[in-house]
């Protein structure tokens, strides 16, 4: 049966994509930012339909496209997991008060002046210190986000703000995944590859702390005087706050560190969270738990600390300001993004494993005719990977295997291509609202992809810096001996079991 099967022809790989796109826009078109909420799923299935159709054409059985789809979830369940953890954490640390500690000091400490660049660069500097963009968002990102609505700022670009410093740490620590995998898949050296890397990302982030100076200098915020001490009340009325309870999120962090996996680390954030809120928060935990004829206050304590895991936590204050900023959390506050995910990851499974998106790659590899379109090459299959099979990994995976032996053939530093791998397969993958980045940021930080992309200025400076340099030749390096070429492959496996 497989000696039938006949090879993808371009407009059977163009099918597909193209279609993806036109649903992917009239859904944007006419549900706006509710096209995640099902839209955007739909339209994922249905283009992954018209493949599964075509695979068919050429002569695939089922079993080959459900092998696809297996595949393509499987890749995306160490996400889901972590995705499913981080609502735990984010539901247990507002019962807890840690979150609502964060925000308290926050306030009394953040000008709205600097905010925005010192939530840049406090998220680059632990992300480069623990090597997770997801870890930082879900811990203080949350709290940066509680305070930018307590000052009565832009959601969307205190969210830009938080991707551009986690995405900044996680690009350069040597702890990150993606850092190690870029070099392996490449066949470069690790610290080569971080110092080659620094090229384009300091200047990147100098960039981006001046753009975000200047908002936060010319900020208008919404919140008076009189409204952020309403808050501060609000928060003392509901919670006992103080230092203690940033503990969880030390205790988070010294396991990054350590490199602890995510999910386990996340989930015994989570639990922490839940342990100081039975110590320190009784009074909110019975107020989740709700009144409850013939259940014991033990009982009420159990069930309003379990609630919190899966339902997150429920602020009624009275303070609409208070209540917004209070009322998330929880593993079924992101079903819709699983559901996202599944259905994006259906989609790439299925073009992967029926080789049409390595028919579109031969056809563009063809233009590549200069050192300069090789490398913009590199950086436009990133991209493209990123929004067609919605993973970071494969991002980074698929075009450093494909290209790793041409640019060996025009005596290229291996260098060159794993920067490029993380130039654009690492950096863009916050931006596309079905990836499993920019589905985790939106519903971790709740800013819709779009609407925090054109603020996530790090991102956007990086990839036009690293096409910039491809077409003037800046530090673009020859290899001059081949013994700086090491069997690190073998490795790539190893450095993708986590976030």
């Amino acid at each position: 049966m497989h000696n039938n099967i006949r090879k993808p022809s371009l407009l059977d790989a163009l099918i597909p994509v193209i279609t993806l796109i036109v649903m992917l826009s009239l859904a944007v078109y006419f549900y706006a930012d509710n096209s995640s909420y099902g839209p955007n799923q739909i339209a994922l299935l249905l283009a992954a339909s018209i493949a599964g159709l075509i695979g068919l054409k050429n002569g695939h059985s089922w079993s080959d496209i459900e092998e696809g789809i297996n595949k393509g979830i499987q890749i995306s369940l160490g996400a889901i997991l972590i995705l499913l953890a981080v609502g735990s954490l984010i539901g247990t640390w507002i019962l807890s008060g840690t979150v609502p500690t964060m925000i308290y000091y926050g306030l009394k400490l953040m000008s709205p002046s600097y905010f925005y660049a010192a939530s840049c660069a406090v998220c680059a500097l632990v992300a480069l210190s623990i090597g997770s963009s997801w870890t930082v968002a879900g811990t203080l990102g949350i709290g940066l986000m509680g305070i930018a609505s307590g000052l009565g700022l832009s959601p969307e670009v205190t969210a830009g703000a938080v991707i551009s410093g986690a995405y900044f740490g996680d690009k350069l620590s040597p702890l990150s995944d993606t850092t190690n995998l870029a070099p392996a898949v490449s066949g470069s050296d690790l610290f080569s590859h971080i110092r080659h890397m620094l090229w384009t990302t300091i200047p990147s982030l100098f960039l981006a702390l001046i753009l975000f100076l200047f908002l936060g200098f010319n900020a208008e915020t919404a919140a008076t005087a009189g409204e952020l001490e309403q808050v501060l009340q609000a928060l003392e009325s509901q919670f006992n706050l103080g230092i203690h309870l940033l503990i969880p999120m030390f205790i988070l962090l010294f396991m990054a560190v350590k490199r602890f996996p995510a999910f386990p680390t996340i989930f015994t954030g989570a639990v922490v969270g839940a342990v100081f809120a039975l110590i320190f928060q009784q009074d909110a935990v019975l107020r989740l738990a709700g009144a409850a004829e013939g259940q014991s206050q033990l009982e009420l304590l159990i069930k309003g600390s379990w609630m919190a895991f899966f339902d997150g936590y429920a602020s009624d204050t009275g303070n609409a300001v208070m209540d917004d900023l209070l009322s998330k959390g929880g593993m079924s506050g992101m079903l819709n993004t699983v559901w996202l995910i599944m259905c994006a990851m259906t989609y790439g499974g299925i073009l992967e494993r029926l080789g049409l998106l390595e028919r579109l790659v031969a056809s563009i590899l063809k233009l590549a005719r200069s050192t300069g379109s090789l490398i913009i090459t590199t950086l436009g299959t990133c991209v493209s990977t990123n929004i067609v099979t919605a993973d970071q990994y494969i991002s980074v995976i698929l075009p450093g295997r494909m290209y790793r032996n041409e640019y060996k053939r025009r005596g290229l530093a291996a260098v060159n291509l794993s920067r490029s791998l993380e130039d654009a397969g690492t950096i863009s993958s916050p931006l596309i609202p079905w990836n499993t980045c920019g589905a985790y940021m939106a519903a971790t930080l709740g800013v819709a992809t779009f609407a925090y992309l054109p603020f996530a200025f790090f991102n956007l400076i990086n990839l036009a810096l690293a096409v910039i340099y491809a077409m003037v030749g800046f530090q673009v390096l020859r290899e001059p001996t081949q013994e700086n070429q090491p069997a690190a492959e073998s490795n790539a496996e190893a450095v993708t079991a986590g976030r």
